[in-house]
């Protein structure tokens, strides 16, 4: 079995962090996409659509896509939970991870997309409109995740899960990007020190 992934890519982060979280040791092999490594006829064979993480089971079929990766690992070793123990937890792990990915993930993923792929393809001026308008999606799911996390230790609940995971990637995505997430939100500040904190989150 083997991680293929890219050291800067949140999607390879999730999976590391995962991992990690569930004390499970897997090797890894690092894919430069930014040098097209993700693309060359050997890789393609992995995954079609050359994109990082990949995992590579013993039967030499693939697994692409960072929450089914951890969705199979899941099912291999179910403690600690991290998608929920019962349907009543699984079902809110899995709104609260599909508002993640919608309403946070999507509008950052976005604006670095802008920023670094849009090869001339807009002009400035709507560049900039774009942005910022993907920037104030990502503001608003940060406010709503304050307003709910005054309620609560993690996103999905009292415990930990991999909703927390997502989001806890996208916001380092977005420091990097620095778009500004409004210090005014003391809640998923006080969130993002824990999480952060946390021996998983040095994967």
């Amino acid at each position: 079995m083997k991680l293929y992934q890219y050291i800067y890519s949140d999607s390879s982060m999730r999976v590391r962090i995962y991992l990690a979280e569930k004390g499970i040791e897997v090797p890894f092999e690092s894919v430069d996409i930014s040098r097209g490594e993700s693309h060359t006829p050997a890789f393609i064979a992995k995954n079609p659509l050359g994109q990082v993480p990949v995992l590579e089971l013993d039967d030499g079929s693939h697994l692409a896509e960072s929450i089914a990766i951890c969705r199979y690992f899941e099912e291999l070793h179910p403690e600690p939970s991290l998608f929920g123990r019962n349907p009543k937890e699984r079902a809110e792990i899995e709104m609260w991870s599909r508002r993640v990915e919608l309403a946070f993930a999507q509008p950052v993923q976005r604006v670095y997309r802008l920023r670094f792929h849009s090869n001339g393809a807009l002009s400035a001026a709507a560049q900039d409109a774009i942005e910022v308008m993907e920037q104030s999606g990502a503001r608003a799911a940060a406010r709503f995740f304050d307003q709910t996390l005054a309620q609560r230790d993690f996103l999905a609940g009292a415990d930990y899960s991999i909703a927390d995971i997502m989001a806890l990637c996208t916001y380092g995505m977005a420091q990097m990007l620095h778009i500004p997430l409004d210090p005014d939100f003391p809640h998923l500040r006080r969130w993002h020190e824990s999480v952060s904190s946390r021996p998983s989150a040095r994967a």
